[in-house]
Order: structure tokens, then C-alpha cells, then sequence
């Protein structure tokens, strides 16, 4: 089981690290595992998040993430996105951006840093959406209880995610805006990257969220009344459509993925840059690092670790929303890389811990996990 999750990761470690050492030497190949170490801790809580998605997808789509979708992270967001950046910040051409990753690496650097206010403010955005959703939405069971059930309450109100996004938003780029006059007005255009980054972002959840969520209540009621058509489905082809659905909300869902993966994959472009500005390392590092985290998803899925373990998804959550605030405080302020990497483990490792808790309250009273929603987690 084990090798068969993690076999391609495996492989692709050996590939990576012996292209490494050819590359540029024991320098080159002991800064790809500093890299690929990094990208595995800074997006575990990635892996919990798609896990809770992905456990939704059938056998085939599961094999498109782990196919399709590594390439699209792998090639897309480690290699190909910073040179898109750099052609479209510094206004040239994908030919004379990719030549300047390879030539010029400092200018290069400089001009991926230039544009981080944007990307922080995409991808912050986005994943605050995902971490307001969850903590907004009503369910059976809570972790932190004392502030999940008012919240739950509160969620009740229309669009209360999106307005206090959007008011994030708004002070992060006045704040920006603010900063960049104090120091002579040099980054002022920068507050309005920010917004219109941060707009976009929230514009990206809604529409991709939204398509994925459509498809897939579609699916769950098609689900439902599946048993009791099963005859009349038959005559009038009514279950072909129902696979044609389940072929859309997949899809969706897929890209949603895809989507959550760039957002959690930008600290961690960024952060590379503090090991090296060589574009071909980078992408080997942090390529290595995003195999694992894509096999962590398919093994927790595989294994029903979140059923087992249910505060999991809350913890991951949680880093999420840690995530997005760090990522827009580095607009104005810089955070070491060590610090997001740990704020993530370190919740992801209370939520495991709370579930141990959990499980053995239930075990001592003699109850199953599915026999009793919500047991106290001790905070």
C-alpha cells in the first residue's frame, strides 16, 4: 500500500536528486532536499485540505490527480509560474523572461520579489475564503467549540465571508497604500496592485468554488434518488446523464484543486527564493516536495484517516486561515518561511492530538466514532 501511494514520489526523489548532483554538483543536490524538505512542510496542511476533497472522487479522478494534476503542479506551478510573473511584472516576453531565469538569476529574483504583493494578495484571498466557508458553516462536529458554534451562528447571514474579505482586503491595501506614501510614494501603484490582485483572487474562489459546489449538491441529489429510478433510469437513459454529471462535478472539483494547490505553492515559490535563485534547482526541490504532498492526499484518502481522525480537517483549516493572514502581512512585512511552515504543523498536530483524545473517550465509553458526533476535545 505504501509503496504503491508513494512509489512515483519515490522515483521522482531519485530522478531529482541525481539531476541535482549532475547539475551543479553535492552543492546543488543538498539545496534540492533542503527545497523539497520545505515544500512537504510548508503544504502538509494542503494534502489534509485536498484529502477532504478528494474523498469525494472516484478511483479514475484520484488517478488524474496524481497524473495530470502533478504536471500542472509540478511543471506549472514551480517552473512555469515564476517565469509568467517575471514576463508579466517586468512587461517582456515569455522567451526573454525564460533567458533572463537562466542568465541573470539576480534581476530575475528581483523581479519575482517585486511582484509578491500581488501574488500574496491572489492567494491570500483566495484561502481566506476557503478558511471563512468552513469556519462559517454549521456542522455536527466542533473542535475548538467556544468559538466554532457562535461562528456556526453567524454564518447564518448572506455573503458574511465575502464581506469580511473584502474588508480584509480593503485594509491590507489602504495599510499598503499608507506605508508606501510614508517612504516617499515609490510603491504607491502597489496598493492598487494589491486590490485589484485581491479582487481577482475572491473572484477566483467564487467562480471555481461555486461551479464545484453546484455540480457537486447536483450529484449528491442525483445520488439520492438513484435507488428509487434505477428502472425508469434504465428505459430512458437517465443514468448515462447521471455519469455525465459525475463527470462535471469531478471536473470541477478537480479544478478547484488545482486552484487551492497554486494558492498553497505560493509561499513556498517565494520562500525558495531564499535558498537559491536558480530556477532549475528550484523547480527539482519543490517538484520533489509537491509529489509527496499529492501522495500524502491520496494515502490519507486511501487509509480514511480524516474519518478516524476528525479534527484533522479543522486543523488544517486553521492553518489555512494562518496561511492567508501571514501572506498578507508579507505584503508590507516579511516572515521567515520557518515560521508559515510551523504555525501549520504545529495546528495540524493539536488537531491529530485532539482526535487521539477523541477516539479514546469514545473507546472508554464503549461508543464507535460513528455512534456519537461530538465528544469533548478538551478545549
Amino acid at each position: 500500500m505504501l509503496l504503491k501511494t508513494f512509489g512515483w514520489s519515490f522515483a521522482v526523489t531519485a530522478l531529482g536528486l541525481v539531476a541535482a548532483a549532475f547539475y551543479g554538483g553535492w552543492t546543488a543536490f543538498g539545496i534540492v532536499a533542503i527545497l523539497a524538505v520545505l515544500e512537504i512542510s510548508l503544504s502538509f496542511d494542503n494534502a489534509v485540505v485536498n484529502a477532504g476533497i478528494l474523498k469525494k472522487m472516484n478511483a479514475f479522478w484520484q488517478k488524474i490527480f496524481l497524473t495530470v494534476g502533478v504536471l500542472i503542479a509540478v511543471f506549472g506551478m514551480r517552473l512555469v509560474f515564476p517565469v509568467v510573473i517575471v514576463a508579466i511584472s517586468a512587461k517582456m516576453g515569455p522567451i526573454e523572461a525564460v533567458d533572463l531565469a537562466f542568465n541573470n538569476k539576480d534581476r530575475y529574483q528581483q523581479l519575482v520579489t517585486d511582484a509578491h504583493p500581488a501574488i500574496a494578495a491572489f492567494g491570500g484571498m483566495f484561502l481566506l475564503m476557503i478558511f471563512l466557508d468552513f469556519i462559517f458553516e454549521d456542522r455536527d462536529i466542533h473542535w475548538l467549540r467556544w468559538i466554532e458554534r457562535p461562528l456556526a451562528k453567524l454564518g447564518k447571514v448572506d455573503m458574511l465571508s465575502v464581506c469580511i474579505s473584502l474588508i480584509v482586503l480593503l485594509i491590507t491595501s489602504f495599510t499598503f497604500a499608507t506605508h508606501a506614501h510614508q517612504h516617499g510614494g515609490v510603491h504607491v501603484d502597489k496598493a492598487q496592485t494589491v486590490l485589484i490582485a485581491g479582487i481577482a483572487g475572491l473572484i477566483t474562489y467564487m467562480v471555481v468554488g461555486g461551479l464545484s459546489g453546484y455540480f457537486e449538491d447536483r450529484l449528491e441529489e442525483e445520488e439520492e434518488h438513484e435507488h428509487e429510478e434505477e428502472e425508469a433510469a434504465a428505459r430512458t437513459g437517465k443514468k448515462r446523464s447521471a455519469v455525465a454529471l459525475a463527470g462535471q462535478a469531478a471536473f470541477f472539483m478537480f479544478l478547484y484543486l488545482e486552484v487551492l494547490d497554486a494558492s498553497f505553492s505560493f509561499d513556498g515559490v517565494i520562500g525558495a527564493f531564499a535558498i537559491t535563485n536558480d530556477i532549475v534547482l528550484m523547480a527539482l526541490g519543490l517538484g520533489i516536495g509537491a509529489m509527496y504532498v499529492r501522495s500524502l492526499t491520496v494515502y490519507l484518502v486511501r487509509q480514511g484517516t480524516l474519518d478516524d481522525y476528525v479534527y484533522l480537517e479543522h486543523g488544517a483549516h486553521y492553518a489555512i486561515g494562518a496561511l492567508a493572514i501571514i501572506l498578507m502581512v508579507t505584503i508590507q512585512y516579511e516572515i521567515n518561511e520557518v515560521i508559515t511552515g510551523l504555525v501549520g504543523v504545529v495546528l495540524i498536530a493539536w488537531s491529530f492530538w485532539s482526535s487521539v483524545r477523541r477516539n479514546r473517550a469514545l473507546a472508554a465509553a464503549g461508543e464507535s466514532p460513528d455512534e456519537k458526533a461530538e465528544v469533548s476535545s478538551g478545549v
